[in-house]
């Protein structure tokens, strides 16, 4: 009896032994390895500002400008001159961008005589796109004196995201 017992136990261990060495023979460990990039380049910006439509004896001064901002300084002579700045935008990255948010304010305090009235901006510019808008300001022509504040400023915002 303990012989049976003994060769059913190196049996079961010749078995197990057996599907061991089985089991490592048509077992493959797969390695996996990645990288991710990112090349995608985000680049809209301002590439040009040009002044257009000046009214005779209007000085358009000399724009100024960067890749995200536009500074003009007009000077406008009587009622109903006016001088429109034509801004040009770029997407010269490789994403499509989409307009996310567009402020143009006039200074509350600044001269009621002046004002300005902007052109609507393209709400998608396609990567490699250029759009365009304006900003005509203009001495209102209804004045019947010269007022005593003679400025006004404009501030704005045109932004874009992906």
């Amino acid at each position: 009896m303990k012989s049976t017992k003994n060769i059913i136990i190196g049996a079961l261990l010749v078995v197990i032994l057996a599907m061991a060495i089985g089991y490592s023979a048509f077992a493959t460990q797969l390695t996996i390895n990645g990288t991710a990039e990112i090349t995608g380049v985000w680049n809209v910006k301002i590439i040009n500002v040009e002044a257009q439509d000046i009214s005779e004896g209007c000085d358009p001064g000399t724009p100024e400008y960067t890749n995200t901002t536009v500074t003009f300084d007009s000077k406008l002579v009587k009622p109903g001159d006016s001088i429109t700045y034509v801004v040009t935008i770029e997407n010269a990255g490789t994403i499509d961008a989409t307009l996310d948010n567009i402020l143009f304010q006039e200074e509350s305090e600044g001269s009621p005589a002046i004002n300005y009235v902007t052109t609507e901006v393209a709400h998608e510019l396609k990567a490699g796109q250029q759009t365009t808008f304006s900003i005509k300001v203009e001495y209102i022509k209804s004045t019947s004196e010269v007022p005593s504040i003679k400025t006004r400023k404009i501030t704005g915002i045109v932004e874009y995201v992906q």
